[in-house]
C-alpha cells in the first residue's frame, strides 16, 4: 500500500506503524542477545538530510555532546542536503546498514511533506521510524532589522503590488505552507527561493538578498538582535520578549492557516528495530536521560536556541506527528507544487 492509495489513511498509517514496532519487541534472532551488551562498540554515524551550519547541526551536536555520557561512545554526523532532504534519506535507507550504528537525524514536518511531494523509491511508514523527537519549532515571517517592513501588515500589503521574495530552506517546509497559504488567503504574492538549508536562507536575508524569510522561529532568534518576527504560525506566541512580540498570523488576517512547527527527531531503520530490539531499547532509555541532564539545557543555550522549544515525544507521538504532515501535505499540495 503506499501514500497515493486511497485507502491509505492515518489509521492504517498508526496501525501500520504499531506493528512494525510490536514486532521488533519480540526479536526473531535469538543469537542477537549475546551482542547486545557490547553495544555500542564503535562510532555511531549520524545522516542529516540537511546542510551543515544551521540549526539542525548546532542541536544535533548539543544533544550528542551530553548523550556520549550515557551511550559512552562517540558520533559521527554527516550532512547530506539536496532534494528536500531526499538525499539524505536515499543514503541512509540506500547505503547504511541496518545494525544501530547507523542512526538519522531529520526535521520531520519538511522531510514528510518532502516524502508526499516528491514520491521517492522508499516507503514511509514502513522503511524507518522516527522515535525521539527533541525540540518543536513554531514556523515565522521574518525580516532584517533595518527592512522597511514593521509589520506583518505592511508586508502582504506590499506583495499585494509586487513580488515578495523570502528565503526558505526548502520548498516542502511547514513554514513554505504557511506563507503560501497567507499569500492564497490575502491576495499577496509572495516568491519563495530555497536555499538548501543550513545558515544560507538567515544570510540570504540579512543581507537584503530576499525581502523575507520564512523558516523556524529559531533561525531569527539565532541572530542575535539582526532580525525582526513579523508573525508566527501558532495559536501564540511562546516565546514574545524575544520575537518583537510578533502576533499570530491568524489573529491578524482572520484567516485558518494550521499550526505548522517544525519538529527533529531521530530516526531508525524498522529493520533495525526488528533484528535488534536490545540496542534500540539502549538507545531509546540514553537519549531519554539527556533531557533531564543540566548539562544538556547550557549546550542548548550555547547554540542561541531557546530551552522553551526543547520537547520531548517518544515514538507513537512522533509518528502521530508525521501523519499529521502527511494529511497537510496533501491538501496543500497543489500551492507547494504550483
Amino acid at each position: 500500500m503506499s501514500a497515493k492509495d486511497p485507502l491509505f489513511t492515518r489509521r492504517t498509517f498508526l496501525k501500520g506503524t504499531a506493528a512494525s514496532i510490536a514486532l521488533g519487541s519480540v526479536s526473531t534472532f535469538p543469537f542477537e542477545n549475546l551482542f547486545a551488551a557490547d553495544f555500542p562498540e564503535r562510532t555511531i554515524d549520524i545522516v542529516v538530510p540537511t546542510g551543515a551550519g544551521g540549526g539542525a547541526d548546532r542541536n544535533l551536536r548539543a544533544f550528542i555532546s551530553v548523550w556520549k555520557k550515557y551511550l559512552q561512545t562517540e558520533f559521527e554526523p554527516g550532512f547530506f542536503k539536496g532534494a528536500g532532504g531526499q538525499v539524505g534519506y536515499e543514503t541512509y535507507l540506500g547505503k547504511r546498514e541496518p545494525d544501530c550504528y547507523n542512526l538519522l537525524y531529520g526535521n520531520m514536518g519538511p522531510e514528510t511533506i518532502m516524502y508526499v511531494l516528491q514520491k521517492p523509491n522508499y516507503k514511509f511508514p514502513g522503511d524507518y521510524v522516527y522515535f525521539n523527537r527533541c525540540d518543536v519549532d513554531p514556523s515565522v515571517i521574518w525580516v532584517r532589522k533595518d527592512s522597511p517592513f514593521q509589520t506583518i501588515e505592511e508586508l502582504v500589503e506590499e506583495g499585494k503590488k509586487r513580488s515578495i521574495t523570502l528565503s526558505c530552506s526548502r520548498l516542502p517546509h511547514p513554514a513554505s505552507i504557511g506563507s503560501l497559504s497567507l499569500a492564497d488567503a490575502t491576495g499577496a504574492n509572495f516568491n519563495l527561493i530555497p536555499y538548501g538549508g543550513g545558515n544560507p536562507p538567515v544570510v540570504a536575508c540579512l543581507t537584503g538578498e530576499v525581502d523575507a524569510s520564512a523558516l523556524p522561529m529559531a533561525n531569527p532568534i539565532s541572530t542575535k538582535g539582526q532580525a525582526r518576527v513579523l508573525g508566527v504560525f501558532a495559536p501564540s506566541n511562546p516565546i514574545p520578549d524575544r520575537t518583537d512580540n510578533a502576533p499570530a498570523i491568524n489573529d491578524v488576517f482572520g484567516t485558518d492557516i494550521p499550526d505548522l512547527p517544525s519538529a527533529r527527531a531521530f530516526a531508525l531503520h524498522t529493520e533495525a528495530i526488528e533484528k535488534y530490539p536490545e540496542r534500540y531499547e539502549l538507545l531509546k532509555s540514553t537519549m531519554r536521560k539527556v533531557f533531564d541532564d543540566p548539562d544538556y539545557k547550557v549546550a542548548i543555550e550555547k547554540t542561541g536556541r531557546p530551552w522553551e522549544f526543547i520537547s520531548f515525544a517518544d515514538e507513537a507521538e512522533c509518528m502521530e506527528y508525521a501523519a499529521n504532515m502527511m494529511e497537510l501535505a496533501k491538501k496543500y499540495e497543489s500551492l507547494l507544487t504550483a
